[in-house]
Formats: C-alpha cells, sequence, structure tokens
C-alpha cells in the first residue's frame, strides 16, 4: 500500500501537466485517481478515455507512484509502435523528471520488444548459416531459381536485370546493418533510421526460438538479452500488445513479474492475442523444416518428405472453407504423418552428450531444431482428437498473388476464444487496468469486459470484479459534429458501389470542398469510388495502395482540398486534426465478411449457449469499427464537421442503436440538404 507521505496521483498529475504548460481537466484527474485505486486495491479497471482527455499522463503517473512506493513492477503496453515511441521518449521522461522528486527515489523505466526487434551480434559476426546464396557472392545477372531468397520464391516476372537491382539494393541495406552494428547502443530496429525491408533486418536477427542462448559466444554483447536484464531492473516496462499476445499464448516468460498491467487501446487486445495464437500450416513450411534438417542438422529426412508429398497432393485440391468437426479425415492423417515425421526428427537433431563447453554452439543446428519443432507443434494441434479449442480453416492466395508458388494452400488453426486465455495468463497474478477511447459498446462496458475474461457486470453484479469507469472527453460533440445517416439510400448489396450511393458522396465532397476521409468496407469499393470522383470531381482524391500510408496520410493533412479513401488501415490511428478532415464518409456498416471463419466459428459457439451470436460478434466488431472511424472526425476542440454513413440500416434496423450509442455523441440527422449546406458553411 503506498505510503502516506507520497502525494496523491492527482497531485503528481498536477506536477506533469504544469510542466507541459497545460491546465487541469476533470476526466484526466478522475482516471489517475481510479487507476490508482485499482492498482492499490487489485480490482480489474475498464476506463473510457475520449480523446484529448491526455490519458498517457492519468495512467503513467499513478503506475509509477506505484512501481516505485510500493516496489511493484508496472508493465504498460501500447498497440502501435508509434504510441509505444511517444510513452518512452516523452512521457514517461516527463513524469520521471516532475514526479521523481517526490518519490522516495527515481523510477527505473526499461523498453521491451520481441526478440526478432532487436540485431544478433553473433549473425552479423557470421555465427549463422545463410540460406542460399548469400547477398555477397551474388551474381551479378542470377539466373533462374539462384539468388537471394530464390529458394523461398520464384523469380518475379519481369527482366533479370531487375533481381539483379534488388538483390544489390538488399545488399546495400544488409551492409548499411553491418555497419550499424558497430555503432547501436540498443540494437533495436526503430533505432535505425531510415529503416530496412524485413528481408534485410532478417539477415541480422534471429528468433527466440534460434537463438542459442546462454551458449552464444557474445552472449555479453546481446541486445535482446540486455534489454531483458534491464526490464527486470526496472519499475516501469514498456512493450506492446503484440508481446502481450506471445505472454498470453502461454509463454508468460516474457514478461518480466509484474503486479500490474496497464494496456493502452485496449479495445485491440482480444484480436492480437488471436493474431499471436494463430497458426498456419503448408506445404512450404514443411519443405522448409526438412531443408533446414538436412543442410544443418546433417540427418535424412525420408519421413518428412513423403508426409509433405502426401499433405500437398491432399491441399491442392483441399476446399477453402472451414472445417467445424475438426480436419476431413484424409487431411487430419496426412497433417498426422507430418507430426510423427517431425518428432522424430526432433529426435535426431538433439546435440550428442560430451563435456561442457568442449564444442562450439552449432548455430545452424540450433536453426533446424527451431524450425522442425514449430513444425511439429503445428502439426500436433491440427491432427489432435479434439480441435473444439480451435477454428480449423483452409485458405488459397488471390489468383493474381504475386508469389504463387508461396504456399498455395494453408491450414489455420485460430482459437475460438481468448477471453479465457488473457484471464489466466495475463490477469492471474496481475490487476489489469484496460483504456481506450472507445470501450463502452452499445453504452456498456460489458462487451468488452467479456471479451477480456472479466466476469458480471461492472459495478452493478456483486460477482464482478472490475470497475467501469467513463471520464468523458474534452470535446463538446453534439456541438463539434455531425452525424448524417443516407436513409434515403438502397441497403448496400453484394456490388461495391451504386449510383446513388456514389451521387451521394459526389455530392458531399463537393459541398466539403474536398477534407473528406473516406472509410470503406472493402478495397473494391474504396477503389471504385476514388476512380469516380476523380471522374466527377475537380479536387485531388487520393486511394490506399497508390503509396506508403504515412505518405498519403500527410498529402491528405497538408493539402484541406485533398480526399483520402481507404480501408480498415484508416478506421483506426489516422490523426489529422483541422481543416484537412471535415468529412468522414463511411460507406456500409462494417459488420465481418460472411466468411471469415472465426468470427463465424465464435457466433455460433454463442448461439449454442444459448445467446445473440449476431449481437455478441458481428454487431459488436461493427460497433467498435464505427466508434473508432467516427473518431477520426474531431481531434480538437476547435474541429467541427460531418459523419456521413451511406448505410440505411444504421437508422433503419433494430441493431441500429446500438451502433449509434458505441459512436461519439455528434447530433443526428437524416437530411441531406441540412449536412451538405453545414458542409458548405464549414468550407467557406
Amino acid at each position: 500500500m503506498t505510503s502516506p507521505d507520497t502525494a496523491d496521483a492527482p497531485t503528481l498529475l498536477d506536477l506533469a501537466v504544469g510542466a507541459l504548460g497545460g491546465g487541469r481537466r476533470e476526466g484526466q484527474h478522475q482516471m489517475a485517481e481510479a487507476v490508482a485505486e485499482s492498482m492499490d486495491s487489485g480490482r480489474h479497471l475498464l476506463v473510457q478515455a475520449g480523446t484529448g482527455t491526455g490519458k498517457s499522463l492519468a495512467y503513467l503517473v499513478p503506475a509509477v507512484r506505484h512501481a516505485v512506493e510500493d516496489g511493484k513492477r508496472v508493465v504498460v503496453s501500447t498497440a502501435t509502435l508509434a504510441l509505444q515511441r511517444q510513452v518512452v521518449t516523452r512521457d514517461l521522461p516527463l513524469v520521471a523528471e516532475t514526479v521523481g522528486p517526490k518519490l522516495p527515489r527515481a523510477p527505473k523505466v526499461a523498453l521491451l520488444k520481441g526478440w526478432h526487434n532487436y540485431l544478433c551480434r553473433h549473425k552479423v559476426t557470421g555465427g549463422y548459416p545463410t540460406e542460399g546464396a548469400t547477398l555477397f557472392d551474388l551474381p551479378a545477372d542470377p539466373g533462374p531459381g539462384e539468388g537471394a531468397g530464390a529458394e523461398q520464391h520464384p523469380a518475379p516476372s519481369g527482366p533479370r536485370g531487375r533481381r539483379a537491382d534488388d538483390a544489390a539494393t538488399l545488399a546495400d541495406h544488409v551492409r548499411r546493418l553491418h555497419a550499424w552494428a558497430d555503432e547501436t547502443d540498443t540494437g533495436d530496429r526503430d533505432d535505425l533510421v531510415p529503416g530496412v525491408p524485413d528481408r534485410a533486418w532478417r539477415q541480422v536477427s534471429v528468433t527466440a526460438l534460434e537463438c542459442l542462448g546462454q551458449r552464444c559466444p557474445l552472449l555479453a554483447e546481446c541486445f535482446p538479452e540486455r534489454a531483458r536484464a534491464t526490464a527486470r531492473e526496472a519499475d516501469v516496462v514498456v512493450t506492446n500488445h503484440a508481446m502481450l499476445g506471445i505472454a498470453v499464448s502461454g509463454n508468460p516468460g516474457v514478461l518480466p513479474e509484474h503486479d500490474a498491467v496497464v494496456v493502452d487501446e485496449a479495445h485491440e487486445l482480444a484480436e492480437r492475442v488471436t493474431a499471436a495464437a494463430t497458426v498456419d500450416l503448408s506445404l512450404t513450411v514443411v519443405e522448409h523444416a526438412a531443408r533446414l534438417a538436412r543442410r544443418h542438422g546433417g540427418t535424412e529426412t525420408e519421413a518428412l518428405d513423403a508426409a509433405s508429398q502426401r499433405l500437398g497432393s491432399l491441399l491442392a485440391t483441399a476446399p477453402a472453407e472451414r472445417f467445424p468437426l475438426g480436419l476431413p479425415d484424409d487431411l487430419r492423417a496426412a497433417v498426422a504423418a507430418v507430426r510423427d515425421a517431425a518428432r522424430e526428427l526432433l529426435t535426431r537433431l538433439k546435440p550428442q552428450g560430451g563435456a561442457k563447453g568442449q564444442e562450439a554452439p552449432d548455430a545452424g543446428m540450433k536453426m533446424a531444431q527451431s524450425a522442425v519443432l514449430q513444425l511439429f507443434e503445428v502439426a500436433e494441434r491440427m491432427a489432435a482428437e479434439d480441435t473444439t479449442a480451435d477454428v480449423l480453416w483452409c485458405s488459397r492466395p488471390p489468383e493474381n498473388a504475386p508469389w504463387a508458388g508461396d504456399g498455395v494452400t494453408r491450414l489455420h488453426a485460430a482459437p475460438l476464444a481468448v477471453a479465457g486465455l488473457i484471464r489466466t495468463h495475463l490477469l492471474g497474478e496481475a490487476t489489469g487496468v484496460f483504456t481506450s477511447a472507445t470501450l463502452t459498446l452499445g453504452g456498456t462496458f460489458d462487451p468488452l469486459a467479456r471479451s477480456l475474461g472479466l466476469a458480471g457486470s461492472g459495478g452493478t453484479d456483486e460477482t464482478a470484479d472490475w470497475t467501469g469507469l467513463d471520464v468523458g472527453s474534452p470535446f463538446d460533440y453534439p456541438r463539434q459534429g455531425i452525424l448524417y445517416v443516407a436513409r434515403h439510400l438502397p441497403a448496400p448489396g453484394r456490388e461495391p458501389t451504386t449510383d446513388a450511393q456514389l451521387d451521394e458522396i459526389a455530392g458531399l465532397i463537393e459541398a466539403a470542398g474536398g477534407r473528406t476521409l473516406g472509410l470503406f468496407s472493402s478495397r473494391r469499393a474504396a477503389l471504385a469510388a476514388a476512380e469516380a470522383m476523380r471522374e466527377r470531381l475537380d479536387v485531388p482524391v487520393l486511394c490506399q495502395g497508390d503509396d506508403q500510408l504515412p505518405t498519403l496520410v500527410r498529402a491528405f493533412a497538408d493539402d484541406p482540398a485533398t480526399c483520402l479513401f481507404g480501408t480498415l488501415s484508416l478506421w483506426q490511428g489516422v490523426d489529422v486534426p483541422g481543416p484537412s478532415c471535415q468529412l468522414v464518409l463511411v460507406d456500409r456498416i462494417p459488420f465481418p465478411r460472411p466468411d471469415d471463419p472465426v468470427k463465424a466459428a465464435r457466433a455460433r459457439s454463442v448461439e449454442q449457449a444459448g445467446g445473440n451470436g449476431f449481437m455478441q460478434v458481428s454487431a459488436t466488431h461493427a460497433a467498435l469499427l464505427l466508434a473508432q472511424g467516427a473518431g477520426r472526425l474531431v481531434r480538437t476542440g476547435d474541429d467541427r464537421g460531418v459523419v456521413a454513413v451511406l448505410d440505411p440500416r444504421l437508422a433503419t434496423a433494430r441493431y441500429g442503436s446500438f451502433l449509434t450509442r458505441s459512436m461519439p455523441d455528434f447530433w443526428p440527422t437524416t437530411d441531406g440538404e441540412l449536412v451538405r449546406a453545414a458542409l458548405r458553411r464549414l468550407d467557406t
């Protein structure tokens, strides 16, 4: 329990805010008090803090106070690298400087990422074998099947000289990385500016399974080991949702021991955990493991090769669908054969006994063991007798995929539910503080609480072990924004866009003078709308895919006449305050695709338990995205504009009120002429 001699969290918060030249925000103070109470009492907290609340300081100040005063480590997780960087480079140093003198000692802070985010010194110095031809002995004009990465993908179409140019560029990136290895103090990929492509980074990094660990001759210089040692001594450890996903998937050792965990952008956690716990199996994966076993393990792979051929022939004709009763018998038998062959191969890849320290560590053998072990674990999971805890399905890449040979067909396994995993592996011994601008869906915290494994209904149910708090927003949404539902339009169908919808879009953009962020449910719809608007209107229209997303967002922000259309990446995280974004268009309610195997399986599971699968899965998914998308409009107290939803079901369907209650409290209307007049006034 925090000492009574220590200033309370709101008082310390005032010091930090004052150092920024800011003033008191009531919602920020409410949140800081609630976070402090949660950490002291051990009761989980869900706190919704609207844009502009200043939630980072509201949780960092009590977290630092709790960690230093009580000696109990706090883990802080962010959803994006940008927010992680803000917390580590700006917010936490500010808190340490302003709050630290009021605490018994200065706080110690650490940053922790996944193993592959750090450069491996042993690999840079040649301690690991390369896959195929090295980048530095690549011929200027490689023949078919040669060159870096040729074993992973067939050469792309086009002249051979282009392949040589690509390889030369890759070699330049790797040479730069080798030079940087002698300069960096952290080995953290994000500290390398400008960055390098993933393919180049893989030449200087390893996964946790590939690491030699205590047998590495350069252990004393190991960047990821150094980061973990620092984290074990820190008061506050900043990480990301991907790391939480690994921990929740059954690898709790990736995080240092901690008393509390603060999850920012907590609405994304369940999906990140699902992604971390999802695995796939393809012919490419099996062949890759066998190749490493032969090349670096010095062993034959006849059994695995035979199992691979059988699996490949079945995958070639397997239907691209979900398997609600587990894999079909013939496919399960083929996967089981891969599992058995991988198990036998693992036995032969075990290092032989000998005097400790007499043999140099074999990095190639470690790579082979890692690949075969991962293959075994995935195949064992898919071929299990009872797969009811997983969703199994088969997928094929689009016919126009650039790499036709990259696993033509894949089997996937994803957890049917992650609430239990989060409850057990993240909250079993720690207090959870979950925060976001969008935690209430349909006006209640319950849907998000269920996805996090929390019990009961916070604040109203005696069995609840959590509290929900909405501290509001400093923005006056009814005065700053309009929610327009185009009720007169026909309900969306299978076509990406309709003539009526395009007419509506053109009229709204013309009235706004550009200034439009278009959020579409599919890439086809975004492209169709962009092409139509370029023909009809005299304003620049950018579309996701025209360039790198940060470049497009910058161009959109710099020119108020510009429009930017796109899909899921634009629904969350785009922050463009001011006159460049005064109209946010939503083409249709963003329900999950009907063929989404995980969402479909989860909805079916809810229905079998007597619940409403549509509301708990599809409507909840749509509500979250609508809340995030609508949140792109008002980013400061001076912003004004319109969120226009071109799907009449938001006004006519029974579930419409659930969705609108999840969005900011904008002034609602279905009057298109009124909205266009308002946009014209804003434009002038």
